[in-house]
């Protein structure tokens, strides 16, 4: 029996038009203060895919030196 107080929105498959889809999870631990920080952010999901992506970057010019 379907729940009475459920969102049909929820049933409908996620897509997107990005290059790449978003089809993996991250799970991280964070301060308090970090998470307080990043739930003001206008979009946290995106503001941390771009720093990590900046990191990997990074990361990525340093290795190569």
């Amino acid at each position: 029996m379907p729940n009475p107080q459920g969102n049909p929105e929820n049933l409908k498959k996620f897509t997107t038009d990005r290059e790449k889809p978003l089809t993996e999870y991250v799970h991280l631990r964070v301060t308090k203060e970090m998470k307080e920080e990043l739930s003001s952010k206008d979009n946290p999901p995106e503001f941390c895919r771009r720093a990590i992506q900046k990191a990997l970057d990074e990361d990525r010019k340093s290795s190569e030196s």
